[in-house]
Formats: C-alpha cells, sequence, structure tokens
C-alpha cells in the first residue's frame, strides 16, 4: 500500500526559505510521479511541481524560479524534496504530496491536475506573514 507523509511547514518571514519533505512508500520505483500541490483560502489544489521515476520534473510557470523539486531514492521508498526560496505571502496554504504510479503525467500539463493522483498525504501548512 502507498503511503505519503509530508513535512518541514512553518511559519517564515516574507523572503525567507523552506525545504518540505515527502515521504512515499509502497510505490513502485520503476514508475511513478510524485507531485506537490498547495492549497490556499479557494477550493482549488494548484500543482506546484512534479518529479518523475526518471528524475524529469515540471513546474508551475510562475513559480519555477524560485521553487525546486528533487527526490532520493531508497529501499522501497521515494524521498521528494520541494526547495522554496523567496517566500511571498501569497505561498500560504496547505501543501500536499501526491503520488501515481504512472508514466507520462510530466509529458504535458496534466501532472497539475488533482484527479490524476491516486494517493495523497495529509498535508503540511506553510505561512509566509510580509
Amino acid at each position: 500500500q502507498v503511503h505519503l507523509v509530508e513535512s518541514g511547514g512553518d511559519s517564515v518571514q516574507a523572503g525567507g526559505s523552506l525545504r518540505l519533505s515527502c515521504v512515499v512508500s509502497g510505490i513502485d520505483l520503476s514508475t511513478y510521479t510524485v507531485a506537490w500541490f498547495r492549497q490556499g483560502p479557494g477550493p482549488e489544489r494548484e500543482g506546484v511541481a512534479g518529479i518523475d521515476h526518471a528524475g524529469s520534473t515540471g513546474y508551475a510557470w510562475s513559480l519555477r524560479d524560485r521553487f525546486t523539486i528533487s527526490k532520493d531514492n531508497a529501499k522501497n521508498t521515494v524521498y521528494v524534496y520541494l526547495q522554496m526560496n523567496g517566500l511571498k505571502a501569497e505561498d500560504t496554504g496547505m501543501y500536499y504530496c501526491a503520488a501515481e504510479s504512472r508514466r507520462g503525467l510530466l509529458s504535458g500539463a496534466t501532472w497539475t491536475r488533482p484527479r490524476d493522483y491516486s494517493y495523497w498525504g495529509q498535508g503540511t501548512q506553510v505561512t509566509v506573514s510580509s
């Protein structure tokens, strides 16, 4: 069974940095896509960044200069990180890690669709004060 646990959320001042971590266990290491989503006050979850088993990445266009996604593999476990620099008040929200045992999501814009992911973590809160 695939299990995701996020950590690293915190309250920071604008301009600061945070590194979020997501531990993904139970997933097929040869075929996966893991993405970070965030949800602000509204109902929609926004795709932030994604990475697949091969190391290919995708970013929300407006965030690509400040956010970096990376990963490490261990036995039956994937560690996915989101480095966030130059944080702004509008980056405030709950950040979720999501995973799907499928290739090709990063080849188009579909990686940003929450409905394409079967597995989700509980989220970690990021609060940026100006």
